[in-house]
C-alpha cells in the first residue's frame, strides 16, 4: 500500500493463444476409403452370384495386356511396339507376329469351364453310387494344361487288371462303362494311356514286356469304354507307357504306377498331336517316340498271339 493509502493498480494482461484451423483433409482421406472398401464388397457380392461364364469372361478381362486395353481393345499385336503390327526395325517385312491370341485365349478359357463342370458331375456320380463310391479313393480327377485328365489307379488290395494281363476286373468294366456316356457330352477328343510299375518280366525286354502290357491295358479299357458307349470317333490316340511316367511322388515299384489315364483333350493339344509339323505346336502333345499306340483295329489282349520266344503273358512277370 502507497503513503497516501491508495493501493497501487495492477494490470495483467494475459496473452491470448489461438490455435490454428487443423482442417478436414482427413475427412476426405477416410470417405475415399469408405468408397473404396464398398466398392470391394459390391465386386465380391456381384462375383459370389455369377455363374462360371461370367467369372471366366471376368477373369479374361484381367488377363488382358495392358497395352492391348489402352489401344482400345483387341488389336493386330499385344506388344510394346508403337506400330501396331510393326517388326522389330524398320525394314522388317512380314510384321511382328501376334504373341497373345485373345480369342483363342477365350475358347480355352471356355473349354477348362465346361470341363470343370464336367468333372463335378463325374464326381457327383461317383458320390451317388455305392459300387463306385468304393473306388473313389482310386480315381484322380483333375484339368491339366493338356484338358481333363482322369485317372485310376491300382491298389494290392484291388487291383484293375488281373495278374500280369490285360483282363478288367469286374469293378473297372462298371467305372469305364459309367464314364463312357458322360465323356461324350464334350466335343473334346480323347487320349487313353495305360501305365506300369518297374517290376521287369522274367525275359527281359526282348519279349513281352512292361511296353505290350501297357498297351494292351489301354487297349482293353478303349474297347470298355466303346462298349459303354462312346463315341469311336472321339478317339484319338491309345498308348501304352510301361513304367517311363511315373505316378507323382510314387517310388518305381509302387503298385499306384499301375493306372489307366483318360485325358478330355483340349482343342490346343488335340490339333498339336493331329498336326505334329506346326512350329507353334511343337511344344504341345508331344508323345514319346517309343509309345506303342494300339491301331484302330486290335485284337482282344487276352486273344493276342505272343511273340516268339516270349511266355504266355502273365506268367513271367514278378507282380501285377
Amino acid at each position: 500500500m502507497s503513503a497516501d493509502g491508495h493501493r497501487p493498480i495492477i494490470i495483467i494482461r494475459r496473452k491470448k493463444v489461438v490455435h490454428g484451423h487443423h482442417g478436414g483433409a482427413w475427412k476426405i482421406a477416410f470417405a475415399d476409403f469408405m468408397t473404396a472398401l464398398m466398392a470391394l464388397f459390391l465386386v465380391l457380392w456381384v462375383l459370389s452370384s455369377a455363374d462360371p461364364a461370367q467369372k471366366t469372361a471376368v477373369a479374361e478381362y484381367f488377363r488382358t495386356p495392358l497395352v492391348v486395353a489402352m489401344a482400345g481393345g483387341d488389336r493386330d499385336t499385344a506388344s510394346t511396339s508403337a506400330i501396331p503390327g510393326g517388326g522389330p526395325d524398320p525394314i522388317f517385312a512380314e510384321g511382328e507376329r501376334n504373341r497373345i491370341d485373345p480369342r483363342e485365349e477365350q475358347l480355352l478359357a471356355e473349354e477348362r469351364a465346361r470341363m470343370s463342370e464336367l468333372e463335378e458331375r463325374i464326381e457327383a456320380v461317383i458320390e451317388r453310387d455305392p459300387l463306385l463310391r468304393e473306388l473313389k479313393d482310386q480315381i484322380r480327377i483333375d484339368v491339366t494344361p493338356e484338358g481333363l485328365r482322369i485317372q485310376v489307379v491300382d491298389t494290392e488290395q484291388r487291383p484293375m487288371f488281373e495278374l500280369g494281363s490285360a483282363r478288367l476286373a469286374s469293378y473297372m468294366r462298371t467305372l469305364l462303362r459309367t464314364l463312357a456316356p458322360m465323356l461324350n457330352e464334350l466335343p473334346n477328343s480323347i487320349q487313353i494311356s495305360g501305365h506300369t510299375d518297374s517290376l521287369p518280366y522274367v525275359g527281359g525286354e526282348a519279349g513281352y514286356s512292361n511296353w505290350e502290357l501297357s498297351a494292351d491295358r489301354a487297349g482293353a479299357s478303349r474297347r470298355e469304354l466303346i462298349a459303354g458307349g462312346l463315341a469311336s470317333e472321339k478317339l484319338l490316340r491309345v498308348s501304352g507307357m510301361a513304367d517311363r511316367v511315373r505316378f507323382e511322388g510314387a517310388g518305381p515299384n509302387d503298385a499306384i504306377n499301375r493306372r489307366i489315364t483318360v485325358i478330355v483333350l483340349n482343342s490346343r493339344t488335340a490339333e498339336a498331336i493331329l498336326n505334329p509339323d506346326d512350329p507353334d505346336m511343337q511344344q504341345v502333345g508331344d508323345a514319346p517316340d517309343s509309345v506303342i499306340t494300339e491301331p484302330a483295329i486290335a485284337t482282344p489282349a487276352e486273344d493276342a498271339a505272343v511273340p516268339e520266344g516270349a511266355t504266355e503273358p502273365g506268367s513271367q512277370r514278378v507282380t501285377p
